[in-house]
């Protein structure tokens, strides 16, 4: 019996949420190697749908690296990275449509399962529009985003479904590019004036000290990510994460969250509890 009445009293904690949340958009990323773990895929998708459920308007933005380095192996082709970003020549590129097309089509497949409304938006549709990237050798066939086609997305959501974007962008010549998917959540964030940015990932969150659970920082302003960032606390594959929501934030975003994936419904705890898993970034 006291469990069930722990159970209701988790539900109860969540009301003051879920009627702040209703109607707000939450956009939320999700990709690396925790996108192929079936099990934290089904958690995470649970969450989602229950979200948009209770009224939560969600975008999830999917990545697919891993799925793209073994297809490219099992082609004999090496994968290349320049500054962290994958080098995209036209044979890369087109493994690259190919399989984050075929995750994208799987992940709405899934959240149909999970009795979701689901909207797949693969990159043809030309939501996102970019303009090649500049770096210190040609990267190929990888683009800057410059602008969201917000309308289009609108009218999904508008509709009730969840709309799961690939980091897929075409430039005015009509080119298809890839796009780091951090990149690409962040920008539809801050170009739809989003409530949240939730970075999925297979990290606890920031920590004080690396490897130490117990050091978890729970909530932190832009300053004193910058002071982290600049004493090196955050450091190595942290820094793009925590990038994208500073970015999310400084463009109107009202709070990003870091969330490990890996726990379960993490996604809910996060967002319908009063303390939280993860780390939360806000402006002040």
């Amino acid at each position: 019996m006291q469990a069930v009445i722990k159970k209701a009293g988790v539900l109860v904690e969540a009301i003051p949420y879920i009627h702040a949340f209703r109607q707000k958009l939450f956009v939320v990323k999700y990709g690396g190697s925790i996108l192929e773990n079936e099990t934290v895929r089904k958690y995470v998708l649970e969450d989602i749908v229950f979200l948009s459920f209770v009224g939560i308007r969600i975008i999830l933005v999917h990545g697919g690296g891993p799925h793209i380095s073994a297809r490219l192996a099992e082609a004999g082709k090496k994968s290349e990275f320049h500054e962290g970003i994958r080098v995209t020549d036209e044979e890369t590129l087109k493994v690259v449509s190919e399989e984050l097309d075929k995750l994208n089509k799987r992940i709405v497949a899934e959240i149909k399962k999970f009795k979701g409304d689901a909207t797949g938006l693969k990159g043809e549709e030309n939501i996102i529009h970019v303009q090649k990237k500049k770096a210190s050798r040609d990267l190929g066939f990888v683009g800057t985003i410059t602008s969201v086609d917000q309308e289009a997305i609108a009218t999904h959501l508008k509709k009730g479904r969840i709309v799961v974007v690939s980091p897929m962008g075409v430039s005015v010549e009509k080119q298809p590019h890839n796009v780091n998917a951090d990149e690409v959540a962040s920008a539809i964030a801050t170009s739809m004036k989003a409530e949240k940015l939730v970075a999925l990932t297979d990290v606890q969150g920031v920590l004080r000290e690396p490897g130490n659970s117990d050091t978890l920082i729970s909530s932190m302003t832009i300053d004193q990510v910058n002071q982290l960032i600049a004493s090196k606390i955050i450091q190595g594959g942290m820094i793009p994460k925590v990038s994208s929501c500073l970015e999310a934030v400084l463009g109107g975003v009202k709070k990003a969250h870091i969330v490990d994936a890996r726990l379960q419904h993490a996604l809910l705890l996060e967002i319908f509890t009063d303390r939280g898993v993860g780390t939360q970034i806000l402006k002040e």
